[in-house]
């Protein structure tokens, strides 16, 4: 307890509180986008079900791995060398994860290309629509983005609640905004193509930083944020068009 009542008294534990704080929520937004799109595909009625499910197992899978800090600091020590480069199981499991992402981010876009795209042959079954594969899915990419945060979490501090409260903070935010996200990405169809993008982008920056080439995430964030401005623009351009063609034809009807 006094180690608690210590912590709150130091001005330095709530810069890093508030400085995790963001840097949690930031990059839960790539997780979020993720879940929105998948969960997107399934019938209205149980699409809240699937975000709660995919968001409550982000939480408890980064619950779980800052429980077990000593074993995630080991992930980044060397475990084989390839070509004289050595990779550790953080490096495996970002260029995993990356390669799924690029891998879904793919396939989604031809799906939305292609307007007869045929059966799918690597997955004939089309388990991907199903409550229990988007949820497979999900979880697949919460444990890869939760390792990418935790591991994050213990370069910033030392402090295992500080990283709690921050990790707590940040889920709790894409809960609150996991349904207006997929909701606006549902009204809006040009978004799904820019955030299949995004999910390509970021899968291919796992894969660059699992094989030691770090982009710095503001670089990608930024591109994110211009990208998505320059979409907002194109939105208020049609809906504008839209409301004077409206008025257009009203007016030719009287």
């Amino acid at each position: 307890m006094d180690y608690i009542f210590a912590l709150l008294a130091d001005p330095t534990a709530w810069v890093a509180l508030i400085t995790l704080i963001v840097m949690e929520v930031v990059l839960g937004i790539d997780n979020l986008i993720f879940i929105s799109i998948l969960t997107n595909k399934l019938p209205e009625a149980i699409r809240p079900k699937a975000r709660q499910i995919g968001i409550g197992a982000a939480l408890v899978l980064r619950l779980l791995l800052l429980g077990s800090v000593a074993f995630i600091v080991k992930l980044v020590d060397p475990v084989i060398t390839v070509f004289s480069h050595s990779f550790s199981w953080r490096d495996l499991i970002l260029i995993a994860g990356g390669l799924f992402l690029v891998w879904k981010a793919t396939k989604e876009i031809h799906h939305y290309v292609d307007p007869d795209p045929g059966p799918d042959k690597l997955n004939p079954s089309v388990v991907a629509t199903s409550f229990s594969g988007i949820i497979v899915q999900i979880l697949i990419l919460d444990a890869v983005f939760s390792i990418d945060s935790i591991i994050t979490a213990v370069g910033m501090t030392n402090h295992i609640p500080i990283m709690f409260v921050a990790v707590i903070f940040a889920v709790v935010t894409m809960m609150l905004a996991a349904t207006p996200l997929a909701n606006f990405i549902n009204a809006n169809p040009t978004i799904v193509m820019l955030a299949l993008g995004f999910l390509m982008l970021i899968g291919t920056t796992l894969i660059a930083d699992g094989f030691g080439f770090h982009v710095p995430k503001g670089y990608i964030y930024a591109a994110m944020s211009f990208s998505a401005l320059v979409e907002m623009l194109n939105i208020l351009s049609r809906r504008a068009r839209q409301k004077a063609n409206k008025q257009e034809n009203s007016k030719t009807i009287e």
